[in-house]
């Protein structure tokens, strides 16, 4: 890979963005169903980006079509705000978000961008976490932890 300076910024920002992210939820809470809830939303958050910005999810990184998953994290942003962090808004948030890269992937899918396979792993991938967080955060919200690995 040939990164510019630009690059290490930018993933510089992603990393202490996502490290910031725990460390203010971690610190609301030592519930460990929320701090996994939480630990997923920042991972997918990561990789979204991420993966968005260096090869593109619909088509390549420069498709204008990207910029829907804009619209993705800002459900879930906004919705968090609106929730004020408590786990039971936020599973309704991450819910919302994965309704949300649903409806980019069938708008997508619907216009003929993209490679339908790429489009297909990748909206299955996320929409799983987004998912996995939600449940997380429910679970937080009904002062359950999550089962432990047998």
């Amino acid at each position: 890979m040939d990164w510019s300076i630009a690059d290490f910024v930018i993933m510089g920002a992603l990393v202490t963005g996502a490290a910031l992210a725990l460390y203010l939820a971690f610190r609301r809470s030592g519930s460990l169903a929320y701090r996994g809830a939480s630990a997923i939303a920042a991972l997918g958050t990561f990789l979204l980006i991420w993966v968005n910005g260096a090869v593109g999810i619909i088509g390549s990184e420069n498709h204008d079509a990207n910029m829907l998953f804009v619209g993705v994290l800002a459900v879930g942003f906004i919705g968090a705000l609106i929730a004020r962090f408590r786990p039971r808004g936020m599973a309704a948030a991450l819910g919302a978000t994965a309704l949300a890269q649903a409806l980019v992937a069938l708008a997508a899918l619907a216009a003929g961008w993209g490679q339908a396979t790429d489009i297909v792993f990748a909206t299955a991938f996320f929409t799983a976490l987004w998912v996995l967080s939600a449940w997380l955060f429910r679970r937080a919200a009904q002062g359950k932890a999550p089962a432990p690995a047998a």
